[in-house]
This record gives structure tokens, sequence and C-alpha cells, in this order.
């Protein structure tokens, strides 16, 4: 497939392009042998934003962090600049760290006895404006709108007490001579303490002081980045929020829990419309639940949801206000004869992704990745077999709960690859243009192919389609790899984003934020 408009299938002729060598970048809080990982540290969202210069992650304790391109500020000008000083026009992207803040809070539902955990489920950035960024993050039960930005910062000075009187007298010096660090307020403000625990043996001239002086607030040329929460979404969902996805016209979004879709204003908290609802009457007649949803990147009134039975409708908002029936469903019929006690479980979709041109939806099941076209819903384009080595020890994986695990998935910004996450921090690569081969192994390690498989795989073709559906089995084989590294289901890579614009992977391990270019 290719990203223009038409979004036709790259034709065999042209050829595949070549398989990427994937490179170490950079990582973020990387561990060391043998260090134990604390629970709230570990990462649980990643999302760039639409530009590409900014990425953020949230994690099990609350907090979202951001980090920003450096690269392309350190090195800026155009082409002909760049050529002249004989530097590399292309570079890949080198993130630092920006700031972070407290996005939430655990809480407790007393009304129905139950902890609401602070972990981040999602983060989605929403569009810039007047050099503040504006990013929507949620856990399980609130959603929270933040801006964040750079303010100048303010100290008070022309304070009655000398300060070189104050600081012989074992007092508190003024701002100018004090080399402690200070507290900022919320609002970039300094906050001094000297000034408000003044101490008792400071002297004053015979006679007392003959006047007061108001001090002085003066804003100062130094800058902070403050993160202000703007709105809060709360009280709409009865059960887990799972989606959050903002609208292509800048002022709507949707959130979605396991039976309902809510329509949200940005500007207005406390109103939302319910636009999908699949609770039924009895509850013991409810046969699927909903597992993803995301808006379409260029059509305001299109979004997609997924559900546990490994279906995916498209619905219209312009056909009613309560969208109870689908535009299309995408669904794969089931081969007889292969049904087991875990088909209908891994079949659930964890994770539904747009193709940046619209005309592609990417979903992810426990055991594949599958590539649909939205004028065609009779099955998917191609198939991806991530870790089928798993399938014999689906009863295990049962045992522990991994095979519930919710992999997310991701598209490059041309929509020539897809990538997805597996267990012992793996993560795979796959060419989805005619005749590709591309099947990329990559781990999380600064070492990203170590465990690569040699051998490219051959995609075996189906028959009865005017479109080629391919299945993508990569690296198969009866052991543990094709190099015989055993596999661990305790370390498993779950969130992973593509930047928008380059061949840049952002992936995180426990909690360890890893970024790979090519």
């Amino acid at each position: 497939m290719n990203s223009g408009d038409g979004g036709e299938v790259a034709s065999a002729t042209a050829g595949p392009p070549t398989p990427l060598e994937w490179k170490f970048s950079q990582v973020f809080g990387e561990r060391t042998a043998g260090e134990e990982v604390q629970e709230v540290d570990i990462i649980s969202a990643i999302e760039f934003d639409k530009t590409g210069d900014h990425l953020a992650t949230g994690d099990r304790g609350g907090r979202v962090v951001l980090f920003e391109r450096t690269d392309a500020k350190e090195h800026g000008g155009n082409r002909r600049d760049l050529e002249r000083m004989d530097y590399p026009v292309s570079r890949h992207p080198e993130f630092r760290y920006k700031t972070e803040f407290q996005s939430h809070e655990p809480e407790f539902d007393y009304l129905k006895s139950l902890e609401i955990e602070e972990k981040i489920n999602k983060i989605r950035w929403c569009q810039t404006a007047n050099g503040a960024l504006f990013l929507l993050s949620t856990n399980d039960k609130t959603i929270k709108f933040w801006k964040v930005q750079e303010k100048k910062l303010k100290k008070i000075a022309d304070m009655n007490v000398d300060p070189s009187k104050a600081a012989g007298n074992g007092g508190i010096a003024s701002s100018s001579v004090s080399s402690s660090p200070k507290p900022y307020l919320a609002n970039g403000a300094c906050s001094d303490r000297s000034y408000n625990s003044l101490s008792n043996d400071l002297s004053f001239p015979p006679g007392g002081i003959p006047s007061l002086r108001l001090p002085v607030v003066v804003t100062s040329s130094e800058t902070s980045l403050v993160a202000r929460c703007r709105r809060v979404y709360a009280h709409a969902h009865d059960y887990h929020i799972n989606s959050i996805s903002n609208n292509s016209d800048g002022e709507t979004f949707i959130s979605a829990d396991d039976l309902r879709i809510n329509l949200w204003n940005l500007e207005i908290s406390n109103q939302s419309f319910n636009i999908v609802d699949v609770k039924p009457a009895n509850m013991e007649d409810l046969t699927e639940v909903i597992t993803s949803a995301e808006f379409h990147p260029t059509h305001c009134n299109m979004l997609a949801y997924s559900s546990s039975k490994g279906s995916i409708r498209l619905i219209d908002l312009r056909q009613s206000a309560l969208c109870d029936s689908h535009s299309k469903l995408f669904e794969e019929q089931e081969a007889p004869g292969s049904r087991s006690f875990f088909t209908e479980i891994i079949a659930s979709i964890s994770d539904v992704k747009f193709a940046r041109d619209g005309r592609y939806i990417l979903s992810r099941d426990y055991m594949t990745l599958k590539l649909w076209d939205i004028n065609m819903d009779s099955g998917p384009v191609q198939t991806f077999q991530v870790h089928e080595y798993l399938r014999p020890k689906l009863c295990d994986l049962y045992e522990n709960d991994s095979i519930f695990d919710k992999f997310e998935c991701c598209l490059s910004g041309d929509g020539l690859r897809v990538a997805t996450g597996s267990y012992s921090n793996l993560f795979r690569v796959f060419g989805c243009t005619a005749g590709s081969t591309e099947a990329t192994t990559l781990e999380a390690s600064k070492n990203p192919m170590r465990r690569q498989v040699q051998t490219p795989s051959r995609p075996s073709r189906s028959l009865g389609s005017s479109i080629t559906r391919v299945v993508r089995r990569g690296a198969e084989s009866p052991g543990p790899d094709a190099n015989g590294n055993s596999f661990d289901f305790t370390t498993k890579l779950l969130h992973l984003a593509w930047h928008p614009s380059e061949n840049s992977i952002a992936c995180a391990a426990a909690n360890s934020l890893y970024m790979y270019y090519a």
C-alpha cells in the first residue's frame, strides 16, 4: 500500500522496498542488571504528536513525561545551508527530557467500593496554540485535558530587610545571594521561603524603621515549564476506559469503555453524547465488548471500533444520533474445523489504527496483525503472524493470564510498514506492500538485531480475491526461536509508536523507553 490519496495497493511491477536496517538510537530509564522495577514506573502509554517533534509517555504511577526533539533545533536551516556546511541532511530523531507532571492520582469509588488506579491508559496529542502544548490523558474513569507551556518566573524584590545584615545574622539572603534551589509554584511564581520565615534575630536600626516599602514582584528572564489541567471529563463511564481519540475537526474527541462510546467537546467537560451503546437489556445476553476505538484521520464523521469477537465496525455519525447500526462490518470468516476453546479469546482485537490516508485499518489480535481495506469488508488484505510459535502453548498462556495481554500496533507514516510487540521484549516490523517479504524481529535493547532471524519469510498467497491477500508468518520455528533463545512471558512489549514522518520507533520495555531508527 502507499500513502497517496488513491490509497491503492502498490503494484508488484514496481517491486517492494528493500527491508530496513534498524539501529539503536536512544534509551531513557535504562535498567541495570538485576535492578528491580517498581510497578509505578512501568510505562503504560506512548504517543508522538503530529509533527513528531514531541513524544509523551504515561506510566502506572499516573505520571506523564514529555520529550522534545533536539536534532532539528540544534541543526536548523534549509537544505542548501546544510549542504554548504557538508552536514548530512537526513538525521535520525534525537530526543531529550522536557518535563513531567502528575496527571492522575489513585481514587476510591465509595458508591461501588472500588479502587480507581492512577495508571495512564492512553495519551493523545491535541492541536498546539500560541506555543503551548495540549494533550489528553486518561485512566480507567477520568479524562484530563492538559496545557503545557513555558512561563517566565516571578521573583520578589525590594524587601525591607537589608540582605547583607540578614545574611550576617544567620538569616536568609535575597535571591541574588542565595545559592540554594528555589521551589516554583504552579503559576510560575518563585516561592522563596526566606521571606516567609524571617528569623527573630534580625537587627533593626535604633528607633525602628521610619518607613516600610511594599515588596515588588519582578518578572525575570528565566522560564519554567508549567503543566496546567484545563478540563476534567469525569463521571461518564461505568466501565473502564480503553480508548480516547481526537477528531480531525480539532474540537471534539471520543472516549470508549467496554460497552459505550461517548462524544465530547474539548471545551465542555460536564456534558457528553453517547453515540454507541452495545449494552443489552439483560447483561446475561452480553456476547461481546468494545476493545478499541479511533476516529478517521480526515473524515470527522467516521470512526471505527473493534470488539472482543474480532470484528471491526465502521460508523458514520451523520446517520443518526445513536449509531446502533454500522456502515461496514469487517470480520474474517472462521475456517471450518479450526475452532477450539481458545479461538474466541485470541480473536479479540486489542488495538485498531487508521493509516495516515484513512484507506486502511490495522488491527491487532493476540496472534496476528491484520490489514483491512475499508473498501473491502470481505476479509483482511494481509495477515501477519506475530508469534505463531506460541500456538502450542496457549493452555499455559491461559493459566498465567498472558493470553489476555493487550498488544498495541502502529503504521509508518508512508504506509509501507506496520509494527507490533511480542514477548521477551521483542517487536516485529512487517512490510505491507505487494510482494514484500520483510518480517524483522527486533529486541528492545541497545543491540536490537541480537535476536534477528536471518532467513526471510516467503508470503503465502490465498486464492479467490481480486486483491491479493497475504499471510506473512515471519520467522516460524518449532523451538523458542531460530537462534535457540528461550522466551520470557513476563517481559512483554505492549506499547510502541511510529514517528509520523520518519522511520523511527519508540517502544516501552517495563520502565525503559527505547528508540530506534532506520
